[in-house]
């Protein structure tokens, strides 16, 4: 898939590293501050299940890709919910982190992209 968007406004502050299980990059953000998808998609999770992630918002694009939203102060989507690239999903938050930032992963079913 081509034609990302970046998810939120902000500095990388950490990288992608799979060798010390980063999957993929953090972005320093500001509480409350837009989230927003990635590609067009279905919302196929949306919550606070999964221990170190907050509140996590999943978007399949396709077969084979998923991205992943982390930390939101906000959920601004439901299950099943269709997005389109560069709609507001969530706000910014600390949920499960240290300081406001947004975690964000593109997953594919081969292995987890590398986000430079």
């Amino acid at each position: 898939m081509q034609g990302w968007g970046w998810p939120a406004q902000g500095k990388v502050i950490a990288g992608f590293n799979e060798a010390a299980g980063s999957k993929g990059v953090d972005i320093a953000g500001t509480q409350g501050q837009p989230v927003t998808a990635a590609g067009a998609g279905k919302v196929v999770y949306s919550g606070s299940g999964l221990r170190g992630y907050g509140k996590l918002i999943i978007i399949k694009h396709n077969p084979t890709y998923l991205s992943a939203y982390a930390h939101n102060n906000q959920i601004l989507v439901k299950e099943g919910q269709n997005v389109a690239r560069g709609q507001k999903i969530g706000e910014v938050g600390s949920t499960d982190a240290d300081a406001p930032g947004l975690h964000f992963e593109i997953r594919s079913e081969e292995h987890t992209s590398e986000l430079q």
